[in-house]
């Protein structure tokens, strides 16, 4: 087949329902000689007859594989059975054939009129079917009876020329001048006339168009008029005389053309319209004179009473300007969804839009990354180097348009996994000078680009754009370039920029994955860079640190204590005391944390730590020498003297014993009452407490302070008896109404407690009472705690008398020594032994 080349120029943005291509081969050189008028489609082969009588059978290509010479003037109409085994002929010289295409046995009549329809029986082919009807004055049906002769029946007759018949199932549709009527072959009856809308036009020129969709639905065109009829059955209660069937016309509509053929799609329809146009040429003779213009294969969806057109396309057939309406034919094969549109000089094949028509639309309106999309969707019917071909072009355009960015990305996809086509992009993008567009997206996983793309690449990021060379140093994996060339060139670039800490930070990158750790170290600690912690802890250079403490200090004491610290296995406390020593503030950082780590690590340390703590930390000096138990205190005693720091003075003063000396500090220096009643509370000496009344007892507020806290620990009458008469005493009333009220308050504290008490022992002496009342189980499990023999013995009518203390004890009466110095009183041995309860209670069981 050949495409059809003159297709109208498709302007719109809309997509073609339908392709279409010319049936060639053998047909054209058929249609050279002849005119094609009429044709039939099967599955399998395609029937075309001719103006000069003859038929040819073709294959789907239009290749020729049989002819028949059937007669000298035009054939009318085709007919095959659903096997493709039969045929009916019919022409205008009034010849009919039925035949088998392989037996040639058959029908063969000639009447004395043209012949314009003949229709076989669909199953034909079957014995019990072998039927057909043939359309010329009247519709004849034809039947073999059981002596293998031809019965024939007059089906309708009066109203003019058959001139199309449709056979479905059992159902026979026909058309005649005055319109188109259906009829049963089960019961043998006509049940419809659809009568023809516009009797003006000439039938034998707007021919009538039948088609059937189904069994029961047949679509029927007629001028500008469509009408679509439905065959239903009817309802057994409403037969009476009437048909048992009815045709209801569910849809009714006008065109705008006139009507050449009609085919199912769906539930859509497939028109070929002939179209007529007035001449609007300047100069014509006759302006408004009409010519004919290129046919139109329109696809409409049906309505109630209207249709709405799908898609419309002009075709240009060979000499559509020599044609009538009468000429086109429109036929279809329902397994494919092909149509054929036939006239005089020409076959043109439409088909249904497939994926690949679909993309190659897109592709043409420049709608790559939809055509992309739908070539992945389908990647199992497309190979995969047309879905590059797609992409490339895709990507071509876009480069185009100067959206570098988008093409880049979409490299990704389209290239793939084909390393040859992904270098020449790259190579691409160079000579646009757009490198750096496509950078970011260049493989770089298990498949990778030869290491002179990606050294290009990082070459012209470091021409124009640090940040940039930095961020694909930091994301690409080291393997992928050489790795000492990009370092010199880094070198080389710092040579006139050498304080560029961009270009240092990389370069430290660089030395980091090339195992130079040591040069990366040096740099991180030269920029102050947050990551050279990391890199110490990751790469384990403390060997690389120890002379450089300071260093690390300097940048973040917090960090760098900490990782020393953590560290102590690999970096001993000893080595980096000595690296700080000429650094006093940062040694007394880390002997700090040291100590608030474990009071013990750095004991030898801690007659040092009191100076510095004095010098840069004199918050801490206090908790320091509370929690210290390695510190001389006579040094830390010193020191704290030389700088008048009383509180830690007052501290030592008290830990070495002198607690005289350091109350009078308090007292003298501080001047603080409260804080001397506190450390005379905490040593509880009566001396020191003597110590501080005497003192105060000339200052007035001391006196206060005093009255105020001294209730609790020391008689206040000793201070009140001791203030001399007439001195004024601030807020001296408060205080003695705070006194009376501790007093009060002790009072009613000892009186509770009293009766409490007094409560409990009651409760406690009557449940002692309730249990030593109880009885006693005594039986011959029980022993004699002395002779350890049975407590009852062997003959219980005898006398016996045994001694069941409250503490369970058990003796025999004689076996209990004589009572003891409280006459009466009798003990057990075994708890007076062990000093337990009193057992003071003695229970006699006699007998």
């Amino acid at each position: 087949m050949a495409e059809v080349e003159e297709q109208e120029e498709d302007t719109s943005e809309e997509e073609p329902k339908l392709k279409y291509e010319r049936l060639s081969n053998g047909v054209t050189e058929i249609l050279q000689n002849d005119a094609a008028s009429c044709m039939t489609v099967h599955d399998k082969f395609l029937a075309l007859g001719t103006h000069f009588g003859k038929v040819f059978l073709l294959d789907i290509q239009g290749n020729i594989t049989q002819k028949f010479e059937i007669s000298s003037v035009k054939i009318n109409q085709i007919s095959l059975d659903e096997s493709g085994e039969h045929v009916g002929i019919c022409s205008e010289d009034g010849k009919v054939q039925v035949f088998g295409l392989y037996t040639r046995e058959g029908f063969h009549e000639n009447f004395d009129c043209p012949i314009k329809a003949v229709a076989l029986h669909p199953q034909f082919s079957r014995s019990n079917y072998k039927q057909f009807v043939t359309g010329g004055n009247k519709l004849l049906l034809y039947e073999k009876n059981w002596l293998n002769r031809w019965k024939t029946l007059v089906v309708h007759e009066g109203e003019g020329t058959i001139t199309n018949v449709q056979w479905r199932a059992n159902l026979i549709a026909w058309a005649n001048k005055l319109g188109v009527k259906i009829f049963d072959m089960t019961t043998k009856q006509r049940i419809t006339n659809v009568l023809r809308d516009d009797a003006t036009l000439r039938p034998d020129m707007y021919p009538c168009s039948l088609c059937w969709k189904d069994d029961t639905t047949l679509i029927v065109g007629w001028g500008t008029s469509i009408k679509i009829c439905v065959v239903k059955e009817r309802n057994p209660t409403e037969i009476r005389d009437l048909p048992s069937r009815y045709v209801e016309i569910v849809s009714a509509f006008e065109t705008e053309f006139f009507i050449c053929g009609l085919a199912p799609l769906v539930d859509q329809l497939v028109t070929l319209f002939f179209v007529k146009e007035n001449s609007d040429q300047e100069g014509a003779v006759m302006p408004d004179e009409e010519f004919e213009a290129r046919p139109r294969l329109d696809i409409i969806q049906p309505l109630p009473e209207s249709c709405e057109e799908i898609s419309s396309d002009a075709l240009t057939v060979r000499f559509f300007r020599d044609n009538e309406c009468r000429d086109y034919r429109l036929e279809h094969s329902e397994g494919e969804s092909l149509f054929y549109i036939i006239s005089p000089k020409d076959i043109v094949v439409a088909k249904e839009r497939d994926q690949d028509d679909h993309i190659d639309w897109l592709l043409e309106k420049k709608k790559y990354e939809e055509a992309l999309m739908a070539a992945e969707i389908s990647f199992k019917n497309i190979k995969r180097h047309d879905v590059q071909k797609i992409g490339m072009a895709y990507i071509s355009h876009l480069l185009e348009t100067g959206d570098y960015d988008t093409a880049a990305r979409k490299c990704q996809k389209v290239l793939g996994k084909n390393m040859e086509l992904w270098e020449n992009e790259v190579y691409r993008f160079k000579t646009i000078g757009q490198l750096k567009a496509i950078s970011q997206y260049l493989p770089r996983g298990d498949l990778r680009l030869r290491p002179s793309i990606y050294e290009m690449i990082l070459h012209e990021f470091l021409k124009t754009d640090y940040e940039g060379f930095a961020t694909l140093i930091r994301e690409w994996p080291g393997e992928l370039y050489n790795n000492m060339a990009i370092v010199q060139a880094v070198s080389d670039h710092l040579k006139k920029d050498p304080a560029n800490s961009t270009l240092l930070t990389t370069l430290a990158e660089l030395y980091t994955y090339d195992q130079r750790y040591d040069r990366a170290l040096e740099i991180y600690l030269r920029l102050r860079h947050k990551d050279v912690y990391q890199l110490i802890h990751k790469h384990n250079l403390f060997s690389s640190i120890e002379d450089k403490i300071v260093l690390l200090m300097d940048f973040d004491k917090e960090k760098a204590v900490d990782m020393l610290l953590d560290n102590e296995d690999k970096i001993s406390i000893d080595k980096v005391v000595e690296e700080l020593n000429g650094r006093p503030e940062l040694l007394h950082v880390y002997l700090h944390k040291l100590f608030k780590r474990d009071h013990h690590k750095g004991q030898k340390y801690h007659e040092r730590q009191i100076g510095l703590y004095a010098e840069y930390d004199r918050p801490n000096l206090l908790p320091f020498l509370r929690d210290s138990t390695h510190c001389p205190l006579e040094k830390a005693l010193e020191i704290c003297q030389q700088r008048n720091f009383v509180e830690e003075t007052v501290f030592l003063l008290s830990r070495m014993g002198n607690c005289r000396r350091a109350l009078q500090m308090i007292m003298e220096e501080l001047e603080d009452v409260d804080k001397a009643i506190e450390f005379a509370k905490e040593q509880d000496d009566a001396e020191l407490w003597e110590d501080l009344i005497s003192y105060s007892i000339d200052k007035p507020p001391f006196i206060t302070g005093l009255l105020n806290n001294i209730g609790t620990h020391v008689d206040p009458i000793l201070l009140i008896k001791r203030i001399k008469e007439g001195m004024e005493i601030p807020n001296l009333r408060d205080s003695l109404v705070k006194i009376l009220h501790d007093y009060n308050l002790q009072i009613l504290l000892r009186e509770g407690c009293k009766k409490i008490l007094v409560a409990d022992s009651l409760s406690l002496l009557q449940k002692m009472h309730r249990t030593q009342m109880r009885g006693v189980r005594v039986d011959e499990g029980n022993i004699c705690e002395s002779c350890h023999g049975t407590i009852l013995p062997s003959d219980m009518a005898q006398p016996f008398t045994v001694v069941v203390f409250h503490c369970r004890h058990m003796f025999h009466k004689e076996c209990l020594p004589s009572s003891g110095a409280i006459p009466g009183m009798q003990f057990c041995n075994i708890c007076s032994a062990k000093k337990r309860g009193p057992g003071s209670g003695i229970l006699e069981k006699k007998k």
